[in-house]
């Protein structure tokens, strides 16, 4: 996420062991099943060690958590989590930093339209805030739309031509989205030329690897997912 826009650990309640544990299950299985998407200020190093987290914990839990949560028990995490920063934001509904801080609740549990929906109120009173928009990017192609996906990661490009996990991103999603090898791999490519210490570089070189070998796939397959 942005700079400004992760809610500090005293601002939001703490989850119980089970919520935790489900909320990293499900950004390790969303990871893997949408390429490792980045956050608009994510490092790859957070990433990766986030992946490695959720994937401890799973054995961890055993039985306690060996249920995937139905999406009206998302819907109350969400609700409960984003209740002390909806109550901040009745005082002060402009406050770009809450409606972030709203809008990654909803996008941490897969419920990417509420998410959407707070990026966007962002976006009204920020529309340069580009690590904001590529968290609203990544939000549209995790709900299934590459098109609206790929529209604002360039319009965050916009802004900021050479942030690298917007990218990243496009990248993926030209990729797994749209088939267009070329256009990721060029994606990927400008990142390395213009983010040379850039800390993912080698996951970038794989993905780009990785793109070429379906360089002969018809249009509209999806890609294999990443391991």
């Amino acid at each position: 996420m942005t700079d400004t826009n992760r809610a500090s650990s005293s601002s939001i309640e703490q989850w119980t062991s089970v919520q935790a544990y489900v909320l990293a299950v499900i950004c390790l299985l969303v990871g893997i099943a949408g390429g490792w998407l980045i956050r608009g200020s994510q490092s790859p190093a957070t990433a990766a060690a986030e992946t490695t987290t959720a994937s401890a914990a799973a054995p961890a839990m055993g039985d306690q958590a060996a249920q995937a949560p139905t999406p009206a028990q998302m819907q109350k995490m969400a609700d409960t989590q984003a209740a002390p920063l909806l109550d901040k934001l009745k005082a002060d509904p402009n406050n770009a930093a809450l409606l972030a801080n709203i809008g990654n609740v909803y996008y941490d549990t897969q419920l990417y339209p509420a998410a959407i929906d707070y990026y966007q109120r962002v976006l009204k009173i920020q529309p340069a805030n580009a690590g904001v928009r590529t968290d609203m990017a990544t939000a549209y192609w995790y709900n299934g739309d590459a098109d609206s996906a790929i529209v604002e990661f360039q319009k965050s490009l916009s802004y900021e031509p050479n942030k690298p996990n917007t990218l990243f991103n496009l990248g993926i999603v030209e990729w797994q989205g749209k088939m267009d090898i070329d256009k990721a791999v060029a994606t990927w490519q400008k990142l390395l030329d213009t983010n040379p210490n850039y800390e993912g570089k080698e996951k970038v070189v794989e993905l780009m690897a990785q793109a070429k070998k379906h360089s002969g796939v018809k249009p509209g397959t999806p890609a294999k997912p990443l391991q």
